[in-house]
């Protein structure tokens, strides 16, 4: 794969399709993270850098990547606008005590849907689309939250493995080489283990297995860890109800 002929056909699909909308640029929920980093920076190159406004939303949020955040926007000459969510977050949770404990999942995802709220209220206030962060990797296994991170207006690296993020990130030196270094962490909870810590299965692999089980584009998985591969068929399966619409109950008579 030509990832900069890449690079350049994602930016030039965003310029087309930001054109079509009516809307004058984009709103990027920058993380500090390698997926967010990599979508702002083709924000960039799609758009001028002055309709491009990244968003950082704290929420228990680690100073490094926070620190990533600002580093990023400064190397790309893009507007970076803090809004704190803690204290909207601490209320809501505080609320819901009184159906009962909020347990880590729930408070997890009451973050994620905050920042989708926060991101829309700032787009639709500006005109803007919200350009949303997802890889196939992380969709395909069910690793977002359903209208949180995964409620945007554009995927542009929707069909990049996560390996491949890296590849296309190697090409943008704006991105900080932390950034393309850390392990990468959802960073939702102050405790949050890495990603690859969580599934016990490495970013690497897991690509491979989701390549073997494509039916398009099979890969050979005899060489791979059985259970290894299990257990990402099960994700793929718990994760059907985020990938898919709704399910509509059909009318039963006439």
């Amino acid at each position: 794969m030509n990832y900069q002929n890449e690079i350049n056909n994602i930016s030039k699909w965003m310029k087309e399709y930001l054109e079509n909308s009516g809307c004058e640029g984009y709103v990027i929920l920058t993380s500090g993270g390698i997926d967010s980093s990599v979508v702002a920076c083709l924000c960039c190159r799609a758009v001028r850098p002055e309709n491009v406004i990244a968003i950082s939303l704290p929420c228990e949020t680690r100073e490094d990547m926070k620190n990533d955040a600002q580093e990023l926007t400064n190397n790309l000459g893009i507007e970076l606008r803090v809004v704190d969510l803690e204290g909207t977050y601490n209320t809501i949770v505080r609320e819901l005590l009184s159906v009962g404990e909020v347990g880590v999942i729930a408070r997890e995802n009451i973050k994620s849907r905050l920042r989708m709220v926060a991101g829309y209220g700032i787009s639709n206030t500006i005109n803007y689309l919200l350009a949303g962060t997802g890889n196939k990797s992380e969709d395909t296994i069910g690793f977002f939250t359903k209208y949180g991170d995964g409620g945007v207006d554009i995927l542009p690296i929707y069909n990049f493995y996560k390996t491949e993020v890296y590849k296309l990130a190697e090409l943008m030196p704006e991105i900080p080489d932390n950034i393309k270094t850390k392990a990468p962490c959802a960073d939702l909870s102050p405790e949050q283990k890495s990603d690859e810590e969580i599934f016990g299965i490495t970013y690497k692999e897991i690509d491979i297995i989701l390549k073997g089980l494509d039916p398009n584009n099979p890969q050979s998985l005899n060489k791979l860890n059985v259970k290894n591969i299990e257990k990402i068929k099960n994700m793929i399966k718990k994760a059907e109800h985020k990938n898919n619409m709704p399910p509509r109950c059909p009318r039963f008579s006439s």
